[in-house]
């Protein structure tokens, strides 16, 4: 049937030349309207009869087609009309059902439960470092749900940092690390924010980020920029907990003396002479320990911010990986340190 199979010829060869809707069916309509004229009283019937069907048929189809085609148009524009609905966002303070189903083995904790996690989701945590310490301490800080993350670095990744900086990947290699780490937490927690700094850390940056964030940890490998932070961080009143490795030995402390603990400079008065105290680049690391180091510093935090357990406020841990030991030392606060003294004298005399 020469009608039938010119509509199969249009819509075979509109699928063959990929045609848009409409100029597929603009032929559609026209070859109808063919077969219609063909049909007419006053056409030849040798006409009709090599076409096939008849004029009412063709009609039909036609009106047919047409109540398809205003159904279908009918359905798309309400389709168009109704507004989908929103995700219920959660308060601020609380916690959406994803979130409190991914902490859920936080608020099972006593010494946390939905209070301290609540507290996590508030904090303002910044990591100077995306090195060996920075690393692990940043993924966990993360997973444990702290809101908002901050971490500078002036660094890119290198071949030689994989060995211990388990935030980033071969793939990113001479990215900087800040956005290497950015994107291996976003990654990991969606539901966090993080703010990278690709920058060196100097007086003003300093200055300007700690006032901005309610705790700060020191991943940092040398000791001018522990002296730095450690200096901004007892003039803006904020906690610091600072971290140090070498080859199989790392310690670990929270240095605030606005609380009543020490400062960094009151334990460390004076820098170690050169060759004593060598970086990881010059005398060597074993993979892990950053990792357990870093590790802590994050442990450390999520404790100081729900206020669990007892920290390491005037205490100083020292961790021997090559003999598997570990101890913890009291340190305190000197009153003639030049950094905190006045401070220390000042909460004596209230």
């Amino acid at each position: 049937m020469i009608g039938l199979l010119g509509f199969a010829a249009i819509f075979g060869a509109g699928r063959w030349f990929a045609w848009s809707s409409r100029w597929l069916w603009l032929a559609a309509w026209g070859w109808l309207a063919v077969l219609l004229v063909a049909h007419a009283p006053y056409m030849p019937p040798a006409l009709g009869q090599f076409v096939g069907g008849e004029f009412r048929g063709w009609l039909l189809l036609g009106v047919l087609a047409l109540v398809a085609l205003g159904y279908r148009a009918g359905l798309r524009r309400l389709r168009g009309q109704v507004v989908p609905k929103a995700e219920a966002v959660p308060k601020p303070g609380t916690f959406s059902p994803t979130e409190l189903d991914r902490y859920a083995r936080h608020i099972m904790l006593r010494e946390i439960g939905g209070p301290g996690q609540k507290r996590l989701k508030a904090a303002r945590v910044l990591v100077v470092g995306a090195g060996g310490l920075g690393s692990p301490a940043l993924l966990y800080l993360a997973a444990s749900g702290v809101g908002v993350i901050g971490v500078i670095d002036d660094d890119a990744v290198e071949g030689s940092n994989l060995q211990r900086q388990i935030i980033h990947t071969d793939a990113r290699i001479g990215m900087p690390k800040v956005f290497s780490a950015q994107m291996a937490i976003q990654a990991l927690n969606p539901f966090i924010e993080v703010r990278p700094y690709q920058r060196r850390l100097d007086q003003a940056t300093a200055a300007a980020l700690v006032a901005d964030y309610d705790l700060v940890l020191d991943g940092t490998d040398n000791f001018d920029t522990r002296y730095l932070l450690n200096r901004v961080c007892v003039a803006a009143g904020k906690p610091l907990i600072s971290a140090a490795i070498t080859q199989w030995e790392g310690q670990i402390s929270l240095y605030d003396p606005a609380r009543g603990g020490p400062c960094y400079e009151c334990v460390f008065p004076v820098r170690p002479a050169p060759g004593l105290a060598p970086s990881c680049a010059e005398a060597g690391v074993v993979s892990p320990l950053p990792g357990v180091l870093g590790a802590m510093m994050a442990l450390e935090a999520v404790k100081h911010i729900t206020d669990a357990g007892t920290g390491l406020r005037g205490r100083l841990m020292i961790h021997d990986a090559l003999y598997a030991q570990a101890r913890v030392i009291a340190v305190q606060h000197r009153a003639d340190c030049p950094v905190c003294g006045g401070l220390q004298r000042a909460a004596a005399t209230r």
